[in-house]
């Protein structure tokens, strides 16, 4: 069995064992490996963020939270890769961090045999993008992407069209993607008004821990005028 089969079964197994736990020893005879690969390979799911939690004791061992996992998922082949396909095109949006835990997750769920095919298949897709020095900074600062994600209000070092730098306290409203960039309409606390802001001018970001109040927006101002929205993301 190969790394990527192993993770998938010890989610599995602890899945379906959950919510009691199994101690590393165990894991580690189960799937014929020593125990330091077994804490590896824990250690590699949790920072891809699969729900394992560990409980000391004689008793303890390793547990799966089973709200927090899916049973195989029924994709098939070709869709595990297209949606691999449209996480990796997601290097320039403002949820790219988030992006990049979610495809495990997808794999982990799968069952060995579609996600053996789903690999072999996007082996075959080659996806080009224009090179950047060290592929380039990131379009936002990760601040910016959890206070669009927990609507916290974040305080920005934002730089305009003309060059001119000011901080900024902002309540983020929405995200707005006019290819190639990507906007971040906000409430203004220094203008008392809803503006954009282009996510690569965001040189800097904080967190305030503040959640952003509920505002009462006229949604014309939130619109792009002369453009057609897409289609909603989920329905």
């Amino acid at each position: 069995m190969n790394r990527t089969d192993r993770l998938y079964a010890i989610v599995e197994h602890l899945r379906s064992a959950a919510p009691a736990p199994r101690t590393a020893p165990a894991l580690a005879a189960r799937f014929e490996v020593s125990v330091r690969t077994i804490e590896r390979d824990i250690a590699a799911l949790q920072q891809a963020g699969v729900p394992i939690y560990a409980t000391p004791g004689r008793r303890g061992g390793y547990a799966v939270d089973r709200a927090m996992t899916l049973p195989p998922v029924n994709f098939t082949p070709a869709e595990a890769a297209a949606v691999a396909l449209a996480l990796a095109r997601a290097g320039s949006t403002p949820l790219r961090a988030a992006a990049r835990t979610a495809l495990p997750k997808m794999m982990a769920a799968m069952t060995e045999v579609d996600a053996g095919a789903a690999r072999r298949l996007a082996s075959r897709i080659r996806l080009y993008q224009q090179a950047t020095a060290a592929d380039g900074p990131p379009p936002a600062p990760s601040a910016v992407e959890e206070a669009i994600v927990a609507q916290l209000v974040v305080v920005i070092d934002y730089q305009d069209k003309t060059g001119a730098r000011t901080e900024r306290v902002v309540e983020p409203l929405v995200v707005l993607g006019l290819e190639p960039n990507w906007y971040l309409a906000a409430w203004c606390r220094l203008r008392q008004a809803v503006r954009s802001f282009r996510l690569d001018r965001i040189h800097g970001a904080r967190l305030t821990g503040e959640v952003a109040p509920e505002r009462d927006i006229d949604p014309r101002f939130l619109e792009v005028p002369d453009m057609v929205p897409g289609p909603a993301l989920l329905e």
